[in-house]
Formats: C-alpha cells, structure tokens, sequence
C-alpha cells in the first residue's frame, strides 16, 4: 500500500498514549466497517507527554511553510474544499454545530479564569503559553513525518491545537488527505495559540477537509463543535455514553463508527467500487433536461422517509411519485429515440413497470456535482416549483427544507447550501411584501403561468438565457417536454431567473402575463441574489439591469393604459402590483449594497425621464 498516507496520531494531555490503546480502539471499528487493519499503514504517533510538563531546552520556532494564496487562487481552494467537505458531510451525516449550554460554558470559563488550573487542563496551558514547549513539541512532531506524500491527522484534545497549529508549518510536498479533530475545545477563546484562527480564516491550500467530532458528555468540547471559529469545516455530535467510558476519552471516541468511518475513508478511501451496469444504457453524460429530471425526482425521494409519521400523506405521495417517475423516465426515452440519442444510464435504471403494482420504485440518485454558482438558480427554482406535478399535496416546508439541504450536501455543496435556498427565498418573499406576497411554496407560480411569457416574447425570453442551459437546448425540450409538465416546467422557470435581455422585461410587462407570476419570476429572481450573497458567491449582474428594465416596461405600459382606462380596472391594479413588485425588489438590492456601480446606459436616459415623475403620481411621459 505505497499510496497508503501515514496517519499521523496527536495526543492531548496527560500521558499520551505509550501502550498503543488508541490504535487498537481504532482498528477495531475499522475492521467492524469491512476497513482493513492497519498493519500496512505507517502510523505516525509522537509522545510529547513529558514535554507538556516543562521544557527548558531553546528551540526555533518551526516556520510557516504554507503561505496565504492569492486571491483568485484562494476563491478556487475555497470552492474545491466546499465540494470535498460536502461529499464527506453526506457520506457522514449532517453537520452539526450543536451549541454551548451555561453548565460545560461555566466549567472552561472557570477553568481559564482560575489560570487554566484544573489538572486536566494545566498542561494545556503550558503548550498555549510557553514557547519553548511549543516549539519543542512542533518541532519533534516534524521530525517523524515525511518530507512529502500524504497523511491523515487525526488530534484529540490539545492534540487538535497542535494539529491545527501544525498545518501551516508542514513541508511543501505534504498534502493533508484529511484531518480528524475529536474532543477538542479550540471553539474556546484561550485557545487561540499565536492568532490562530485570523491565520485559519480560510482552509490552507494543504488540506483536503477537516471533521470535528464532539462528544455530547464532554466537558472539553462544551456540547459544541469548532464552526463558530472554523465555518468553512463541518462539526459532528456524537455519543458515547454507552460505551462506558469518560466522554473526553479519545478510545471512546475512535470507537464511534461515524468517527471511525471518517478515518478509514481518508486512508483507505471508498470501500465500495461496484459500478451499476446496465446492457441498454452507455455510459454517456446528462444533457440539461435529464440532469434536471434527476434531481428533481432525487429532491421528491428525500422526502418520502420523512413522511412515515402521516401514513395517509405517504401513501399518496409514494404513489404520486411513482406516476412522476414513470411518465419523466418514459417521456425523456421519446424524446431521445426521436432524436437518435441513447438513454444515460443514470436515467435507465429509474425506468419500472407502472401497470405491475408490485413493481419497486427505483431511488434516484445524482451523478454529478456543479460548481455553486451555476447551481444558484437552479436549486432556487427546484425548492419554489412542484417536483410532484400535476398532483399536490401540502407538505411543510421544514420538510422540503430537510430535503435540500440532503440534496445540496450530495452534491458536493455542503448542507448549508440547502439552508440558504430556502432562508433566501423567505426573505425574498418578505422583502415583497411578506404575506401580501407570492407564497415561496406556492408550487408552480412560474411554471403554470410561464406559458404567457414565452408566447409574448416569442420564445427570446427563454433565448436570452444561455447561462443555464443553451437556448437551442432549452427550446428543443420544452418542444418534448411542454412548459406545463415537471420537467418543462423546470426548465421554462430556471430559464426566467437567468434570463438576461430585454425579452423577459417585455414579457413580464405583457397584459399576457398575470401579476402572480411577475411576482414569482421577480421573488425568484432576488432570492437568487440573496443566496449567493449568503454563499459569499459573485453578485449576478444581469440581476438589477433586468429589474430595471422590467419597471421601465411595465411603467410603460401602466401610462399607456392609464390614461383612458377606468380607474378601477383589473388590468390596472395587475399593473400596480407589477410595479410596487419590482421596486421593493430594487429597493431591497439597493440598501444591501447590491446595487452595481452604474445603471446600463441603454436604460439610464429612459430611466431618469420615468422613474423621476412618475413615482408620486400620475404623469404622461411626452
């Protein structure tokens, strides 16, 4: 096992661990989860036990050797981590922060108050305050590692400061797989060694990912994990309370098998390397409409297990599912025939009998990741539109919002990334008008309505849109797939929140299209913007130019109308609506400071001779 990384083994206070009982807990949870042992693994564990004591001898201070990216480097190394840590949160479960409570809060304050004197934490002092061990310890760690390759770090208590204050001062040609931190208290201000956490505000370029596991006795970590210093790792509770052993214990902790299993992943990798094979599907990738049909049905399946306390509700919507599913998979296979391209795999084998009752469901499951940015608009648009349509059942959106955040942790994005969907649509919604607004949840409003907006524009709406998908693409599925259905339905929606050029402003201001789906399309729109503001993504600028222009189109059109109609008539009151819409979508762009420095020249003109007189009355542009 060449390729095998050294895993490297960092003990926390008292005696270390001389007889080796961390390596026997560890390969005995590994073995249980079908790991191999460790026998062919180097593994690295320093005793520095008697240094944590007192150490007079002068060393140097080992030197920072990983040095701050650039910009543009750093941007990229923060969103390739993102993905490594949400493949790992999926594969381990759910992250969680978990949260200080006043008793553990009350026992480390005391603890640092009183001069870190309680004997469990006297030593932990010394590493944090004398130099000279500090370095001495560093500098002994050092010396047993390689020069380069790989390693697995694993740190428990103090063990977890030194690990983090070791990352930056590793040599050049040694890549960090993973680091696994298990009772560790750096969520604690006095243990912020040499400014650690300003020097660690971004993942080092050295480390794959880092998992931190706290223990729910464990007066160490305080019932909470490292986020709050650390947001860019993923905490996990766990409990070991039967095992009958201390909580802080590290045995008690590399016992637990999510721990365990964190371990094994980042020195053995996956243990599986089975491949689905099917005879009639060739491996070849997802076009737009079949990637979106998967993780549309992926999103429905998630939550299904979260029915199983409303029987009645999970019956329907199994079988509501069960036709989606077989009328998605069937209507995709004709439109491939039709146009001679083979069904993907991923799409094959979601493919059962309808007519056999007994027939089982297939459980879709994504393929692919997509980079944040371009998966913006699209999980905006899945978590406001049915997934299950044409039926409707009425399921809280805690548990949609459960859903995406599985979702978004499966591809790599992490499970905050689902959070923000639905917490950016909510303030969208709010910032609309609140409950006078389009409910967030009230499925299909783009959809169902879109229809207008494509025929009024002459499909240039959906033209316009290239970020998506390519317009011949988008164009070519509505033909098979209809704007009404899930999946056009999908389509023709995530086209409206990227679109970009004028058609969509015209579209909207169309007498066609109804004020609940202007709404929607703008809620939409600025949700969009939120979440990447909330995911510290690039602010999309075709954003504030299509707002701008649509309130110049539809002020338009209100002053054509205005003039003659009756004061009263619905079309006006659409129009109003329309319009007070648009502004506080403006207005909310505006006073979060995501206005761009300039309005494009095309609208300034126009927008000076509107916007500046019509606002507080009626006045006819001439």
């Amino acid at each position: 096992m060449s390729n095998t990384p050294t895993l490297l083994l960092l003990h926390g206070v008292g005696a270390g661990d001389p007889e080796g009982n961390w390596t026997t807990s560890l390969t005995a949870s590994l073995s249980d989860l079908g790991y191999p042992d460790l026998s062919d693994v180097n593994v690295v564990a320093p005793q520095y036990a008697h240094a944590l004591k007192g150490w007079d001898d002068k060393e140097p201070m080992p030197g920072e050797k990983v040095k701050q990216p650039t910009r543009d480097a750093a941007r990229k190394n923060r969103r390739d981590f993102e993905r490594r840590i949400g493949a790992l949160e999926f594969r381990l479960g759910r992250h969680h922060p978990g949260h200080i409570t006043p008793e553990f809060e009350q026992i480390v304050n005391a603890a640092v108050g009183a001069g870190l004197v309680l004997p469990f934490l006297a030593q932990a002092r010394l590493y944090l305050s004398d130099a000279q061990i500090r370095a001495h310890i560093l500098n002994r760690i050092l010396a047993h590692l390689p020069g380069s390759g790989s390693i697995v770090i694993v740190g428990h208590s103090l063990g977890s400061v030194i690990a983090a204050d070791l990352l930056r001062r590793l040599p050049h040609g040694l890549e960090v797989v993973g680091m696994v931190t298990i009772g560790s208290p750096l969520a604690h201000g006095g243990f912020d060694v040499d400014k650690l956490r300003s020097s660690l505000s971004e993942p080092p370029v050295n480390l794959g990912w880092w998992v931190n596991f706290w223990n729910f006795g464990d007066p160490v970590a305080a019932h909470r994990g490292l986020s709050s210093v650390f947001p860019w790792l993923i905490d996990l509770g766990v409990n070991t309370g039967h095992l009958g052993r201390p909580a802080h214990d590290a045995t008690a902790y590399l016992a637990n098998s999510t721990v365990a299993e964190s371990i094994g992943y980042a020195v053995f990798g996956s243990k599986s390397r089975e491949v689905d094979v099917f005879d009639n599907a060739p491996a070849i990738p997802l076009d737009f409409s079949e990637q979106i049909a998967l993780l549309a049905l992926r999103y429905a399946h998630l939550v299904t297990p979260m029915l199983r306390g409303d029987k009645d509700k999970q019956d329907r919507y199994e079988g509501a599912l069960r036709h989606v599913q077989a009328a998605t998979v069937d209507l995709i296979a004709k439109r491939n025939e039709s146009e001679s391209r083979p069904l993907p795999a991923a799409i094959a084998r979601l493919a059962f009998d309808l007519a056999d009752a007994e027939a089982a469901v297939p459980e879709a499951r994504p393929g692919f990741q997509i980079p944040k940015d371009e998966a913006v608009a699209l999980l905006t648009v899945l978590a406001s539109e049915n997934v299950i349509r044409p039926f409707e059942i009425d399921i809280s959106r805690d548990l949609w919002k459960a859903a995406m955040r599985d979702l978004s942790a499966e591809m790599g994005l992490g499970s905050q990334f689902g959070t923000d969907v639905f917490d950016a649509g909510q303030r969208a919604k709010s910032a609309l008008g609140g409950a006078r607004g389009v409910n967030w949840l009230k499925w299909g409003a783009i959809g169902v309505g879109a229809a207008a907006i494509v025929v009024a524009t002459g499909g240039f709406a959906l033209a316009a849109a290239p970020g998506l998908a390519g317009a011949a693409a988008i164009t070519s599925a509505l033909a098979s797939f209809g704007p009404g259905g899930m999946v056009g339905g999908l389509l023709t929606a995530g086209t409206l929140v990227t679109a970009g050029g004028g058609g969509i402003a015209f579209g909207l201001a169309s007498p066609g299209t109804s004020a609940e789906t202007f709404e929607a399309v703008i809620e939409r729109r600025l949700a969009a913007e939120i979440l990447r503001e909330l995911q510290h993504l690039d602010s999309d600028p075709t954003t504030w130019r299509v707002l701008v222009e649509t309130e110049i189109e539809v002020r338009r059109e209100h002053e054509r109308l205005d003039e003659f109609s009756d004061g009263d008539a619905p079309g006006l009151k659409e129009l109003k609506r329309k319009i007070d819409s648009v502004e506080r979508a403006l207005k909310y762009l505006r006073e979060h400071g995501l206005e761009p420095g300039h309005v494009p020249e095309a609208s300034e003109p126009l927008l000076g001779r509107i916007t500046g007189f019509v606002r507080d009355g009626r006045q006819q542009e001439r």
